[in-house]
């Protein structure tokens, strides 16, 4: 889906979106299969830029996805509420770096020590 059909999408239909490239992402990139995490991230990156377009109804959707049952999901929707609630997008990226053993575990850890050092952009 290109970035300017996203904004055809509802809310809902948006964070469907948000968990299926997140999701995917994830599985791809603790598989090891980086090329394909990587087309991935392009669209997990703009269906998160869409979403904090839309403001606080959707911050409030990506809050609901922090306890999503995917590991991806859950990374991608904590990297977006860092800026917004950033005590709860903490603990779940902490909660994923520990033990730091997939490669999700890995970026959930060094996105957080990138974020306590202010190293982190916020925005893409």
């Amino acid at each position: 889906m290109k970035t300017k059909d996203l904004k055809t999408l509802t809310l809902e239909e948006l964070i469907v979106r948000f968990r299926e490239v997140s999701a995917k992402h994830g599985r791809l990139l603790n598989a090891l299969n980086t090329r394909a995490a990587n087309k991935e991230y392009k669209h997990a990156a703009a269906v998160r830029r869409e979403l904090r377009a839309r403001g606080t109804e959707a911050e409030a959707a990506l809050l609901g996805l922090l306890s999503d049952p995917e590991e991806g999901t859950r990374y991608w929707a904590a990297t977006a509420a860092l800026r917004f609630a950033s005590s709860e997008a903490e603990a779940v990226l902490s909660m994923l770096s520990t033990p730091a053993s997939s490669l999700m575990g890995l970026s959930a850890a060094m996105t957080l020590d990138a974020w306590k050092n202010g190293a982190l952009p916020l925005e893409e």
